[in-house]
């Protein structure tokens, strides 16, 4: 059995990298070794997040994207790379990662694009004022305790890219710890029965006002980091215009697409391949003056039209970008993920003073504010939970910090541990504070296993 695992072994690394292991660096990838990586990769990728995304459903009770974020950093160098190093080099060469980089900026876009389609703003029309109070909170604190620490981790070689101002770095990791995990947060409020109650909608409304913030911030840093004043004003620029028109002509000029569907009851091949074209040119111009696809992503989502519109198109595309595509980003952001690099005492502290520090900053504040407001304290505990889970959001905003080259892959598998830990803590903490007690009196549904994408 073992010379046959062995010859397997040997077998393998001979068709992953033919010139053998002295002259992998070296290596030129004709198109064909691209394929036979790519393939090879996805199917693992699809493993790893099914497998660790089951057992996180099975014995954490957790979302199934909880435990793909797990699988990304399973499959890196952290875990996967370093007891087998050479198979993982093998399988997920740096020369190859270019394409997975593309299949997951496509799938991370397509994510987008599909939150835009299920927001809701009749949640910020009706309860926008209520939830002000713990918006602010939400936003206000993550800043406030980012400047009162970014001056000391700016000493730290490796944490943010040499020559950044303090302002820019104070922005991008107030940006990183005011996230809330948006998505995660609509699907638990809907599926729970909490979309009509104060906990639900103040959670929501809060929760996609401080995500709003930590966006425009984003877009702000990217706009002036080491570009100069000519490209912040071709980024900030254009994406306000893009964005007021698409807000004010988008749903007019995107209303035909959806009384064809809904002519027809159902959307057909063109009109498919138009709406996907559309997302498309709306990712490309946000990236071009910039900022990135995402923002195109999601503002389209937005404008798109409602009702069959929304519910054909999910379920001809979400399953898709769900279960093939966004496994890629969690697995390249895993990728970039170097907990060995937390090697010492004083980042290790670093790492959990950060964890620490957006716990308090957004489970904290916006208890606070919840109580402030009138809420009880068992309402204002959950709430508080919920606002401080990451979940991709997370992963996102900080994958582009390390893409554009704001922080260091040091930074980077700070935050990934304290995206991590924050969304894996959502769920119970949430169970503890409210849910449990909140089942027995009727006010919230039996606990959902289905909670597949968030």
């Amino acid at each position: 059995m073992h010379e046959l695992l062995a010859g397997a072994w040997h077998a393998l690394t001979d068709v992953l990298n033919p010139h053998g292991p002295a002259v992998h660096a070296a290596k030129s990838y004709a198109p064909g070794d691209y394929s036979i990586h790519f393939f090879l990769q996805l199917a693992i990728i699809l493993l790893a997040c099914r497998v660790v995304g089951w057992l996180g459903q099975k014995l954490l009770r957790q979302p199934q994207v909880v435990g793909e974020m797990i699988a990304g950093v399973v499959l890196g160098p952290s875990l996967f790379g370093l007891f087998f190093p050479d198979l993982q080099l093998a399988i997920f060469p740096k020369e190859t990662r270019n394409v997975l980089y593309a299949g997951a900026q496509l799938g991370v876009g397509l994510y987008m694009f599909m939150v835009g389609l299920t927001l809701r703003l009749d949640h910020f029309q009706s309860k926008a004022k209520s939830a002000a109070g713990v918006s602010a909170a939400g936003i206000a604190a993550p800043f406030l305790l980012a400047a009162l620490i970014t001056p000391g981790l700016l000493t730290v070689p490796g944490l943010f890219t040499p020559g950044i101002s303090q302002a820019n770095a104070t922005l991008f990791l107030g940006a990183c710890i005011a996230l809330t995990a948006f998505p995660m947060l609509a699907r638990i409020i809907n599926e729970r029965g909490l979309a009509n109650s104060a906990l639900g909608t103040l959670s929501l409304t809060a929760g996609a006002f401080d995500d709003a913030a930590s966006w425009c911030v984003l877009a702000l840093v990217l706009a002036t980091f080491g570009a100069g004043a000519g490209v912040a004003v071709l980024a900030i620029g254009g994406a306000l215009l893009y964005a007021s028109f698409m807000l004010v002509f988008g749903r007019r000029l995107l209303a035909p697409l959806g009384r064809m569907v809904e002519t027809r009851g159902e959307m057909t091949t063109p009109v498919l391949a138009i709406t996907l074209m559309l997302f498309c040119l709306s990712a490309f111009f946000m990236d071009a003056i910039g900022i990135h696809a995402i923002f195109g992503g999601f503002l389209m989502g937005v404008c798109m039209p409602r009702g069959t519109f929304v519910a054909e198109l999910k379920r001809k595309v979400e399953p898709l970008a769900v279960v093939l595509l966004l496994p890629m980003f969690f697995t390249y952001s895993g990728l970039n993920t170097r907990m060995d690099m937390v090697n010492s005492p004083a980042l290790l502290l670093i790492a959990l003073g950060i964890l620490a520090v957006s716990i308090l900053a957004k489970f904290g504040a916006c208890w606070a504010a919840a109580r402030i407001a009138g809420e009880d304290n068992r309402t204002a505990l959950g709430i508080g939970a919920l606002m401080n889970s990451r979940g991709l959001m997370e992963l996102i905003i900080i994958n582009i910090g390390l893409q554009k080259g704001i922080i260091g892959p040091t930074l980077f598998s700070m935050l990934v541990l304290m995206a991590i830990i924050t969304t894996v803590m959502a769920t119970p903490l949430f169970e503890a504070v409210y849910g449990r007690r909140a089942r027995e009196t009727g006010e919230l549904d039996a606990l959902d296993d289905g909670l597949a994408t968030a």
